[in-house]
């Protein structure tokens, strides 16, 4: 008799252990698909590589701010958001100009100034200084980070090497980092290689330089053309979005594609999912 009892209380602790157990790998395979534990590939991946203007900063409202304080020093009235928006708007026909061949090589600051010569006019502002004209054309040295750009960056270069991959020139992209506190580990982008994204030879760059295979190396943007580029280089890809990048009436890319490894809503939160 005691002995059949000891047999059934032996059946039945085995049954809750692997009930227990079970229970334990599931709980563990929630955690790795909610974003708990990072993907095997993770490990090989060294270096991140971001998008800056839109990804890391915010352009319209730095701009915005700059324009319109601008306005008010001369005493004139300018819609500052619109006139962000309309010099963003020149943004990518005028590299595009640079890629087709119509221009040489021109880097971005220049473009920049291109551009606001030409809706300066429209805005009521013609008529500044030149020292004036290139001041504001510097705003975009200026421009301030996302609310979790700084700490998410901070987090993320405990782990891996962090860079710019941007179209802007390395003057620019420094200065920015200066003004905003942004931790890059080195500064990549279009002008070491003279070309501008989406073109192949700025996503391979960043590995050449930094003497990684592409798979080693994340993009990370908050734009999908951007990342397919990067995808069709060989490089893994984390797409963050920025919902306010255009202004409350704009329409930014929200949802993740096929070219996407990892899709986050901040930077903090693709820290979490790298493991850091």
């Amino acid at each position: 008799m005691h002995s059949r009892r000891r047999f059934l209380q032996a059946g039945a602790a085995a049954m809750v252990g692997a009930e227990l157990a079970g229970a334990g790998r599931a709980m563990a395979s929630g955690r790795a698909q909610s974003g708990g534990r990072p993907d095997p590939w993770v490990a090989s991946v060294k270096a991140l590589v971001f998008d800056t203007f839109g990804t890391v900063v915010d352009w319209r409202t730095s701009v915005t701010r700059e324009v319109e304080a601008l306005a008010k020093r001369k005493g004139l009235s300018v819609d500052g958001a619109k006139f962000a928006d309309a010099w963003r708007a020149q943004y990518a026909p005028n590299m595009g100009r640079v890629r087709s061949g119509e221009l040489p090589w021109t880097k971005l600051d220049r473009l920049h100034r291109m551009a606001l010569d030409r809706i300066l006019t429209d805005f009521s502002l013609a008529g500044l200084s030149e020292a004036e004209t290139d001041a504001l054309n510097r705003a975009w040295h200026r421009l301030a980070p996302w609310p979790d750009a700084v700490s998410g960056l901070t987090r993320l270069k405990k782990k891996f090497i962090i860079a710019p991959l941007s179209n802007g020139n390395i003057s620019l992209i420094t200065d920015m980092a200066k003004h905003s506190g942004l931790p890059w580990d080195c500064i990549l982008g279009a002008e070491l290689v003279r070309r501008y994204k989406p073109d192949r030879e700025v996503y391979q760059s960043a590995a050449d330089f930094l003497d990684l295979a592409p798979a080693e190396v994340m993009m990370v943007a908050a734009h999908l053309g951007d990342l397919r580029a990067a995808k069709a280089v060989g490089l893994r890809t984390a797409f963050v979005t920025r919902p306010l990048e255009y202004g409350p009436n704009g329409k930014p890319d929200l949802k993740a594609d096929a070219s996407i490894d990892i899709s986050a809503k901040d930077f903090n939160d693709l820290a979490g999912q790298l493991g850091v």
